[in-house]
């Protein structure tokens, strides 16, 4: 009789504790010298737990085989290295996996590929090259701030691009091999990104609105909005689907561009301000998080939600915002504050909005 009500207790306290976690670990996260000293040795943090989750995840054939069934991402990195890698280069493929990026590097001639990866996936990709006569390329079981090489790279190839573009650790991981064993004229392939944070309106037989907003047979919901939920992943929503989107709002154009043959991760900015005019009204439903590279004029990927050619195995982000109507020629101001590009849950976005009816202000209520 008594096991249930203590059960009870038992989950709502557990249930604060891993809150009261979140809450702290995203507060090390915003005050790095804070964390530095609570863990001196890099025992715990958000850097610790990618590489751990990353690991998992990759390991997994699933992932693996939606990456490698992406007809578009296999095209854009077998044309890139077929044209970028030449023989004799010394490369290295940042995070491997099966090994296949590898491998045309080593068809393309190259004398000598280091595979890196500290995923479990290794083991198969170690099978996969055996099985398939490949040659010159050494399989290296580490996580890349571990790897050393006793001579200077030509190339360093990669493929750490999350669904945010920043959000798998490419600018620190790619950064730290650049800084320490790229030969000078040496390539990253890829190196040229765009990042965009669109207004978007989503499709009507889409949309879910914020409970808050909703009144579903005259049951009115207007006063959840005092419980707004503190969970910054409940303002984002992550999605592959070509049919959610309805249409940007204004003319769709970076807000951040990155090389990665001259960035530094800690000189990149950590507020973004941006506007769009309005060219196609309609409902404001949030902001379209989404990334283009580009090699060659004519050799480009992108994780567009309105590109039909798009990469599909990527997703996009739509960051929410409470709705908010915009009439042809009002102009959207969009603020987007960050924390860490690498953690997007240290995210913040709010807009204003210009017209002729006055000004308006919205964005993440957290």
């Amino acid at each position: 009789m008594h096991i249930r009500p203590l059960q009870s207790a038992s989950v709502r306290f557990f249930s604060f504790l891993r809150r009261l976690h979140e809450r702290a670990e995203r507060f090390l996260e915003l005050n790095p010298r804070l964390r530095a000293w609570i863990y001196p040795f890099g025992l715990s943090g958000p850097e610790e737990r990618r590489r751990e989750y990353n690991g998992q995840m990759f390991a997994d054939f699933h992932e693996q085989e939606r990456m490698l069934a992406d007809t578009q991402r296999m095209a854009f990195y077998t044309r890139a290295i077929a044209r970028h890698v030449q023989p004799g280069d010394r490369v290295v493929d940042l995070g491997t996996g099966t090994g296949i990026l590898a491998a045309l590097a080593a068809r393309r001639g190259a004398s000598q590929v280091y595979a890196v990866d500290h995923s479990e996936i290794l083991g198969q990709a170690k099978e996969l090259a055996r099985a398939n006569g490949v040659q010159r390329v050494e399989f290296i079981s580490a996580h890349s701030s571990a790897f050393t090489t006793d001579a200077p790279l030509d190339v360093i190839l990669h493929e750490q691009m999350g669904d945010c573009l920043f959000d798998e650790g490419m600018i620190a991981s790619v950064s730290d091999l650049r800084d320490r064993l790229l030969k000078p004229g040496g390539i990253i392939l890829p190196s040229n990104f765009e990042f965009f944070c669109e207004p978007v309106m989503i499709r009507d037989d889409r949309l879910v609105p914020f409970i808050w907003e909703l009144n579903v047979e005259g049951y009115d919901y207007s006063c959840l909005e005092r419980s707004k939920p503190q969970n910054p992943g409940y303002y984002n929503l992550a999605s592959s689907d070509l049919g959610l989107v309805d249409h940007f709002l204004g003319e769709s154009e970076p807000v951040l561009r990155v090389d990665l043959l001259t960035v530094n991760e800690g000189a990149m900015l950590r507020e973004v301000t941006f506007s769009r005019k309005v060219i196609r009204p309609g409902r404001l439903d949030g902001y379209a998080v989404f990334f283009r590279v580009q090699v060659d004029r004519d050799l480009v990927l992108t994780s567009s939600p309105m590109d039909p050619g798009r990469a599909p195995h990527w997703g996009f982000r739509i960051l929410r915002t409470e709705r908010d109507d915009f009439s042809m020629g009002d102009e959207i101001s969009v603020r987007l504050s960050v924390g860490s590009w690498s953690d997007p849950d240290t995210w913040r976005w709010s807009h204003q909005k210009h017209a002729c009816s006055g000004l308006g202000l919205a964005g993440l209520p957290i």
